[in-house]
């Protein structure tokens, strides 16, 4: 596959991106997918937005009504840019690991690192240091910048392999003391289109994660199909959201898509549904990303008041019942737009919007991309059949080095973990996750990890964790485990195993339901049987629906 010359003085991303006959097929159909050979995302995003739209405009909101605007995010991205490059020696191609929450540091730090050519390696502040440590060893950053909030776990994973630098303290090491110190001029590395600009992580169903590779024409790719096609966004639009800016969908949402079209973001650290609904009200949002699992907390909270001014809701991370869309439109005149999406894409590529939504369906195809079912030797199978979820586009899996890559691109498709039907129409109807991913209030968590840290608690001779349906937040982690002899598995018990498995890994991951079991099943091999404990949690489901129904 030929590639335009990279601008990598580091060719470590290049080096190991997987080889081009196992790389899924890529399409640039639409006009505005047509960019040049050469490109800075970060270029592209910050310094064309103050160019076409004033350096005045409000770029970055917090929920105390302070913001950045365009002219001051592009001055700190610069200074972060000559902060790396000047002090720090980065050049070219080199990884920059980026912790922290959802605010404006963070998102000049993104900007910062891309303009100076460098890759970004987003991660989620909640990770632990064994957590980072396994990232760090795959992507091999040189730099790690972090929230001063959340770098001691950093600066343990990171002893002796990478250079730390904190922000937010007065200290006078810190990035903001560093960068204030920088004239803010700075012109971005001339990258090419097909650099690599970001690196992902994502949860997988084995403990070592994969790591998806993005180049810069694949982050101004979704803005221009997902977000310019479904949501129409505008320069008056205020993006607000609650998906952490590690996750490709919330730096979609709260970073790229306000950017590309000169709109601003809400960014909120840490917030409940409801606390963002307010937050959002208040800053006059009008396009608001969060899990339906959020929407239901709202509406039970009887504050649907909250989401009256949007003119977007979007909800994405797990499945949109027709239920909830139905209680969301009913509550609100809202008509929620649902999506899927996959880190191994970037974005959403499935949605629909206004008078083309069909409740109860993710919705047909994004403008850009194609989509079809495929049985498991990756043959089309058409309309009327349930299949795995096939999709071809302007972007694309790619994975670091990692031999996983031919699980997900079938015959140039990038086939994703779930099931689903589709109609005559091209309308896909989710049915089910076909891995053993659990999809909790929009997180993704690996059921293995899971268990490799539960496994570590001395009382514990054996677990299996499966996802169990749940009404407020979709599927949550339900453990089956069996203790040592003469342990006895009360609430106190389960409690310090929680307890355990939040220090020991991401606290979302926690297993919310611990069930003390004298034994596993496993066929004649050994190998534990995780759809036993499935099928049991679903009988039960069933008993207990059928058992209301008869009450009613």
């Amino acid at each position: 596959m030929s590639m335009t010359p990279s601008a990598h003085v580091d060719t470590f991303t290049r080096d190991h991106l997987p080889p081009a006959n196992t790389w899924p097929v890529l399409e640039f159909t639409l006009p505005e997918l047509q960019y040049p050979e050469r490109l800075n995302a970060a270029g592209a995003l910050i310094d064309s937005a103050v160019a076409e739209h004033g350096a005045d405009r409000p770029a970055l909101l917090a929920a105390d009504g302070s913001f950045w605007t365009y002219g001051e995010l592009q001055q700190r991205a610069n200074q972060v840019a000559q902060v790396l490059t000047e002090d720090l020696g980065v050049v070219p191609g080199n990884r920059v690991l980026l912790r922290g929450p959802n605010n404006p540091w963070i998102v000049a730090a993104w900007l910062g690192v891309l303009k100076a050519g460098a890759v970004v390696v987003t991660t989620m502040p909640m990770l632990r240091s064994g957590e980072i440590a396994t990232l760090i060893e795959l992507t091999k950053p040189v730099v790690a910048i972090s929230d001063h909030r959340f770098v001691d776990d950093l600066r343990t994973a990171a002893v002796g392999n990478v250079s730390v630098l904190a922000y937010g303290q007065d200290d006078g090491d810190d990035l903001t003391v560093r960068c204030a110190s920088k004239s803010g001029k700075f012109t971005a590395v001339d990258t090419a289109a097909d650099d690599v600009a970001l690196l992902g992580p994502t949860s997988g169903t084995t403990g070592v994660p994969k790591v998806t590779m993005h180049f810069h024409r694949d982050i101004l790719a979704n803005a221009d199909t997902f977000a310019r096609h479904i949501l129409q966004p505008t320069a008056d639009d205020v993006f607000a959201g609650s998906p952490p800016l590690a996750f490709t969908f919330g730096l979609g949402g709260l970073v790229v898509f306000p950017l590309r079209f000169g709109a601003s973001a809400l960014l909120t650290e840490k917030a409940g549904p409801v606390e963002l609904a307010e937050h959002s009200a208040a800053a006059g949002a009008t396009v608001l990303f969060t899990a339906p699992t959020a929407y239901r907390a709202i509406l039970k909270e009887n504050r649907a008041d909250l989401l009256r001014g949007l003119r977007v809701g979007v909800s994405a991370g797990e499945h949109l019942s027709r239920e909830t869309w139905e209680a969301v439109r009913n509550a609100t005149g809202l008509r929620l737009v649902n999506g899927i999406g996959a880190t191994e894409m970037l974005h959403v590529f499935i949605s629909a919007a206004g008078d083309d939504i069909r409740p109860g369906t993710t919705g047909r195809a994004v403008p850009g991309y194609r989509a079809t079912v495929v049985d498991e030797n990756g043959n089309e199978l058409g309309p009327g059949h349930l299949g795995r979820l096939a999709v071809i586009g302007p972007t694309g899996c790619r994975y670091l080095d990692d031999p996983r890559q031919a699980k997900y691109v079938v015959r140039g498709w990038n086939v994703t973990g779930d099931t689903f039907f589709m109609d005559e129409d091209g309308y896909f109807t989710y049915q089910a996750r076909s891995d053993d991913m659990i999809v909790s209030s929009g997180y993704n968590i690996g059921a293995p990890e899971v268990e490799a840290a539960i496994d570590q608690h001395p009382d514990v001779v054996e677990n299996a964790v499966i996802g169990r349906s749940d009404p407020e937040r979709g599927t949550i982690v339900c453990a089956f485990v069996v203790l040592r002899d003469g342990v006895i598995g009360d609430a106190i018990k389960r409690k310090e195993i929680q307890d355990f498995v939040k220090d020991t890994i991401a606290p979302y991951k926690y297993p919310r339901e611990i069930r003390f079991v004298s034994e596993l099943p496993r066929n004649p091999s050994g190998k534990l049987q995780h759809f036993k404990l499935r099928d049991s949690v679903e009988g039960e489901t069933q008993q207990l629906t059928a058992a209301g129904q008869t009450q009613a």
